[in-house]
């Protein structure tokens, strides 16, 4: 946009409504911090040196979660009300020019799209400021925008303060406000905590601009549902509701098949590939990408993780900052955790867990496994009940399999180890030493029988 555009982001408060020791920005919605909703839209309207975010109630964990986005950010020691928080940034946005956005860390639904307009309507005015407003069928809790006879704003009154007809006014504030950044400076100082609370009241500054012969007008906007600030679990639960949804729909606009689609979980943050089919009650989180032609079975949840083309997710399987090469099929009711890499039509199945792994291409770990801190080779077979012991009580140890070497049921591996291309690895035994290449490996005791031993024992122990 042509009009330099400053950015004041609030988001100082704790949340009492909330009824959490987190301040409530840092609560999620959509697969991401409310704060970080905000941030990010902000930062398709202007550049990041000209977006600041108030902070206050566990400002060092507010800090944290978007200072890579390298915003700058303003300290509001004490909360004193809205007008306060921008009071304090002053000093800091003060010299830049153009329009001051004002927004708010818990309202995250607002979009660039709207912002854009707020400001364009008033980069082409002569008004001091511009005040998104709506209108609600139930009111209740807002404050009330009281027009003048030509139209423009005359003040807003909060609804313990409105008359018996201002109650029935159903044009309510939003909150986010776009000013002549010169004016609002100028202005601001006459705020005054005249009120109950003795807290300074953003709102204040349209009857103090009128009073200075400067204009207030209204962008009315059609979509209340996008101004919805979070001030409860509720309306938190509402506003996770309404991002999935998008998500969800999204996706299936995109080619992709949602069995269920209201019991499907998906971040904003994911993207999948055309013709996959996503059953009901799968969840797929954070940062994760899915490749076309997959299939993620019911109940799965896959987190922070890369699935290519062509994978089979049976259900109720748990993959966590993993990646499948294409083909893969894992599941039903196998876990990967951090670290995992699945090759190529390689198969992990029911309840294996695998961490911190390389499994080949082709390689099968069918049932009742775990492989952890280990590199598997491409064509092994790993049996039923065979582990990897890679933990001595101080430190994680590796162990290596070799291609095509075959890991019989109930074998202990005990690392750090090395287990040769194409060998033998007995039912049973307890490897401690290093196999060859083309070797049979196996510890076992050797088996003795005892005729008549059971009989002679029932005799001994009658019923």
């Amino acid at each position: 946009m042509d009009t330099p555009v400053t950015i004041l982001i609030l988001a100082a408060g704790l949340g009492t409504r909330m009824k959490s020791k987190k301040a409530k920005v840092l609560h999620r919605a959509g697969g991401r911090a409310l704060i970080e909703h905000v941030v990010d839209t902000a930062l398709q309207l202007t550049s990041a040196e000209r977006i600041f975010v108030v902070v206050g109630h566990q400002a060092a964990e507010v800090q944290a979660l978007v200072k890579d986005r390298r915003v700058r950010f303003v300290m509001q020691q004490e909360q004193k009300g809205t007008g306060h928080a921008v009071m304090m940034a002053r000093d800091v946005t003060q010299p830049h020019v153009g329009c001051l956005l004002v927004l708010y860390g818990d309202v995250p639904l607002l979009t660039a799209s709207t912002l854009r307009t707020l400001i364009t309507t008033q980069a082409g005015s002569d008004c001091a400021a511009t005040i998104i407003t709506t209108c609600l069928d139930d009111p209740t809790g807002y404050g009330r925008v009281i027009r003048a006879p030509d139209g423009t704003v005359q003040a807003i009154v909060e609804q313990r303060a409105a008359t018996a007809q201002q109650f029935s006014i159903r044009e309510i504030n939003s909150g986010i406000y776009c000013f002549d950044a010169a004016l609002l400076w100028k202005h601001i100082g006459e705020i005054q905590p005249n009120n109950p609370a003795r807290e300074f009241y953003l709102t204040d500054i349209v009857e103090i601009f009128r009073r200075a012969g400067l204009r207030v007008q209204a962008l009315q906007h059609d979509n209340p549902r996008e101004l919805l600030g979070i001030n409860t679990r509720e309306e938190l639960a509402a506003v996770d509701g309404i991002f999935r949804e998008t998500a969800v729909q999204q996706l299936m606009r995109s080619g992709v098949t949602v069995e269920k689609p209201d019991t499907v979980v998906v971040d904003l943050g994911v993207s999948v590939g055309m013709d996959t089919v996503i059953e009901p009650f799968a969840q797929i989180l954070g940062q994760t990408t899915v490749g076309s032609d997959c299939h993620i079975g019911a109940g799965s949840i896959i987190c922070d993780s890369q699935i290519a083309d062509g994978c089979f997710i049976g259900p109720y399987t748990i993959i966590t900052e993993s990646r499948l090469e294409s083909g893969a099929v894992v599941g039903p009711y196998a876990r990967l955790r951090t670290g995992t890499v699945v090759g190529e039509n390689a198969r992990v199945g029911n309840f294996v867990e695998v961490k911190k792994t390389h499994i080949g291409p082709g390689t099968k770990a069918m049932h009742l496994a775990y492989l952890g801190d280990a590199i598997v080779g491409s064509e092994v077979n790993v049996g039923a009940g065979a582990i990897t012991c890679n933990y001595d009580g101080y430190k994680k140890h590796e162990t290596r399999v070799g291609d095509r070497a075959f890991i019989g049921s109930n074998v202990t591996l005990v690392a750090p180890l090395e287990v040769g291309s194409g060998s033998f690895v007995a039912a049973g035994s307890v490897i401690t030493e290093s196999v060859p290449e083309d070797a049979l490996a196996i510890t076992r005791t050797q088996q003795v029988n005892k005729p008549g031993w059971a009989r002679r024992r029932r005799e001994q122990h009658p019923e």
